[in-house]
């Protein structure tokens, strides 16, 4: 009897361990996407970028740039017979999540910022680049990653209006200074 309990509460201590190592997975990995940006709409698509993923662990295109506020839909075909992810972030997020992939290779995605393919087919993301800076791509499946399927997105930031360009002169009319 002592027995069976011992391995009753082994057996739940290791379900509770996998549970809490895999994060959130109830819709999430609790990563804040808003350090690369958010979900887009699709009324706000300001263009389409289209990107392979190959089996010879590379994005096609392996770098892009964007400007910041922009709303992209990302058409990412799965060239390829393996599964592969597209998977947006921070360098640090993408580590970490790549990390736990390890652990748990059959763990599916259900975030904004994530995308699994299957083999052959086509998948779609529409993302809004809210901040300017680097935003990093990613295949998290085991050995994809670290073999070098990866791709960067630059942000450039958009230049705001200085404040008094266009001032008015005496009789109301617009001048540059």
């Amino acid at each position: 009897m002592k027995k069976l309990n011992i391995a009753i509460i082994l057996i739940a201590s290791l379900f509770t361990a996998a549970a809490m190592a895999s994060g959130n997975h109830a819709g999430g990995h609790g990563h804040d996407e808003a350090t690369v940006g958010e979900a887009g709409k699709a009324a706000d698509v300001t263009r389409t970028v289209e990107v392979q993923m190959l089996d010879t662990m590379r994005f096609t295109p392996a770098s892009f740039a964007v400007k910041q506020g922009e709303t992209i839909k990302f058409v990412v075909k799965n060239t390829g017979k393996l599964k592969h992810e597209f998977v947006l972030g921070t360098k640090k997020d993408l580590d970490e999540h790549y990390e736990v992939m390890k652990k748990f290779p059959e763990m599916e995605h259900a975030d904004d910022n994530m995308l699994s393919v299957a083999p052959g087919q086509t998948g779609e993301m529409i993302w809004k680049f809210s901040k300017a800076g680097a935003v990093n791509v990613a295949c998290l499946h085991p050995g994809h990653y670290d073999a070098g399927m990866k791709a960067s997105i630059q942000v450039a930031a958009v230049k705001k209006a200085a404040k008094g360009q266009a001032a008015k002169n005496e009789d109301g009319h617009a001048h540059e200074h």
